[in-house]
Order: structure tokens, then C-alpha cells, then sequence
């Protein structure tokens, strides 16, 4: 990651009133409640919106992609490559961003990476945008926030999540904690001391799926990496898969510590918290249980390719809190 573009929004906000950003349906389908919604809460916000060409379109053959992968890849190029823009924003996961990635023009794309006063544009979304962050990390080297989409039924229906993801938009990064209410230490550092990394990860079946990509090499971070894991929609059994794929392919030996998000309607959280000790904890590095983010109700947003600390001790709260990348290794 580019120093420079990591330390962008330490001290500015990403965003201010007046800015344009481009709000693109890049995995599934949004229905209109959603998306009047999320139009409606950006502009109300005093963003400028533009919203891509084919944001409400459906794949003719497969329901499940909004839209075929020519019109969701050209709304995504044309919005990140807006000179205007400031930031691009997912409206909801599902499924489809990976497709898009083969046929995306990486080197036009970073041509466009900036805005004018010289800072990284940025792009907003999780779930199945995993994919999105992870080729926007390798390929561009910006930071991006990982954060619930504003054209999922949650961004209407909690009572936190749209005042986090503004505050994350409209606010200086720099000390800022991320730490839910549920937060606890599985396995401690072993010295007591915060452990600096950068910030990296997100879905674990997308993570799963792209190993062994150009998004995704092995291992990750090259040994500063604080891993974010969370999911969805997934059994115990299914988890175990997941993570014995990251485990075993070595993806894991770049891992200074794991933050783990929620599991929603993934099974027994007992089971999946006994999976995690199982699988993880032969790492030997600190592993810290719901942080906060993920597919929750109330769900926080983290900053990816930013550094970050994360407090993992025996006793007390955990915390994953942004630093200057001056103190990561």
C-alpha cells in the first residue's frame, strides 16, 4: 500500500458536503426500497449523486447479477474514472463482483485513482465487494472502506449504522477505535502489547474463493497483515472448509492477528467459536472474537490498506485502533 494514500484521511475526511460520488450495483440486484433509500440518505447528506446506468438492471438469464457483467463492469469504470468523482459506493453484496474483475482495465484505472488535490478516490462497500477491495489493494494501492451498503434493508432498519458509515465518510480516520459491544479476546498477545499492522481481509468465502488470484496472493500482507474474517448464510461445517482453505494454503503465514467480525445465520456460535480456537489458534498470533463488523444488525465499518493496532489483551476490551503506517513494521 502507497504511505502516501494510506495516511490520505487520517487528518481529512474522505468526504465532504458538495462532493460527487457514484453509487453502482456491482453484485446483485438492489430492490426499490433500497435503492430510493440509499439515493435519498447520500443526498441528504448534501453529496452530489450520480447513480450508474445500469444500477437497476437484472441479468437476463441470471436473476441473480444486477445486470449482465458488461453493464455492471463499464457502471464501475465510468464511475471511478469520473475526474469529479470522490468516491464510489456499492449499493449491496449478494454476488457478481468477482466476475467483473478479468475484464476490468486495472492500468485506466489507476490512471483515475486520484482526485484532484492529489488524495485516493474511494470506493465503499462489503460483503461480496471483498472482491472489489482486494483488487483495488493489489492493483491501486488505496485505501478503502469496508462498510454496510446503503441499499440493504439494515442501513434502514438499525439505529447505528448510518451514523457510522457518516461519520466514517465525513471524519479524519486518525485514533480512531473500532470495538463492538460483544468484543473479547480469544487468544491474547502474547506480551500484553497492541500488535501494528495494516488492515486487510473481509468475507471469508470471498476470501476463500480468489486464493491463489493476482488480488490474492500468498500469504498475505507479507507478515503485517491484521486479518478481518466474517460471513454469512454458512454452516459450522462450511466455516471449517473456509478456513482450513486459508490455513492450509499458507495464506495465514502473512497474519500478525485475526479480528473476527459476526457470523450471521451461520449455525452454533458456540461451534464456531470452538472451529476458531481449532483452526486458528496453532497460528500463534492473537485472534480477537466480534469486533463489531460484519452482516449484524448494527454493524461497523473498517478501513482497509490503512495501519492499524490492534489491542488484543487477556483481560479487558479489545480494540482495533487506526495509527500512522510510520509505526507498522
Amino acid at each position: 500500500m502507497n504511505r502516501t494514500a494510506a495516511e490520505a484521511y487520517l487528518d481529512s475526511p474522505p468526504l465532504v458536503p458538495g462532493d460527487r460520488v457514484h453509487l453502482i450495483a456491482a453484485s446483485s440486484p438492489t430492490d426499490a426500497a433500497g435503492f430510493d433509500h440509499a439515493l435519498a440518505t447520500l443526498e441528504g447528506w448534501g453529496l452530489e449523486v450520480v447513480v450508474g446506468e445500469h444500477v437497476r438492471a437484472v441479468h437476463p438469464e441470471l436473476p441473480y447479477l444486477a445486470g449482465t457483467d458488461e453493464q455492471r463492469r463499464a457502471d464501475l469504470e465510468a464511475a471511478w474514472c469520473d475526474p469529479r468523482t470522490s468516491a464510489v459506493i456499492a449499493l449491496r453484496g449478494g454476488y457478481g463482483a468477482m466476475r467483473l474483475l478479468d475484464g476490468l482495465d486495472f492500468s485506466r484505472l489507476a490512471a483515475h485513482a486520484t482526485r484532484p488535490d492529489g488524495r485516493p478516490k474511494l470506493l465503499a462497500g462489503s460483503s461480496d465487494v471483498t472482491a472489489l477491495h482486494q483488487a483495488w489493494a493489489h492493483h491501486l494501492r488505496v485505501p478503502t472502506l469496508f462498510c454496510p451498503m446503503v441499499g440493504n434493508a439494515v442501513f434502514r432498519t438499525s439505529t447505528t449504522i448510518a451514523a457510522d458509515v457518516r461519520s466514517w465518510l465525513f471524519e479524519p480516520w486518525r485514533g480512531r477505535s473500532i470495538a463492538g459491544p460483544e468484543a473479547r479476546t480469544l487468544i491474547p498477545a502474547p506480551d500484553g502489547a497492541p500488535v501494528p499492522g495494516r488492515i486487510t481481509g473481509g468475507n471469508l468465502s470471498l476470501l476463500a474463493a480468489s486464493l491463489g488470484a493476482p488480488e490474492n496472493p500468498l500469504p498475505v500482507a507479507s507478515g503485517t497483515g491484521i486479518v478481518l474474517l466474517e460471513d454469512v448464510d454458512e454452516t459450522p461445517a462450511r466455516l471449517d472448509n473456509l478456513l482450513l482453505q486459508l490455513v492450509r494454503s499458507g495464506w495465514t503465514d502473512g497474519a500478525r492477528a485475526v479480528a473476527l467480525g459476526s457470523w450471521e445465520d451461520c449455525g452454533s456460535v458456540a461451534q464456531i467459536e470452538a472451529l476458531v480456537h481449532e483452526v486458528l489458534g496453532p497460528l500463534g498470533i492473537p485472534v480477537v472474537w466480534e469486533l463489531g463488523f460484519g452482516h449484524a444488525e448494527d454493524a461497523l465499518s473498517v478501513p482497509l490498506g490503512v495501519a492499524a493496532a490492534l489491542h488484543a489483551p487477556a483481560g479487558g476490551a479489545p480494540a482495533l485502533t487506526l495509527i500512522d503506517p510510520k509505526e507498522t513494521p
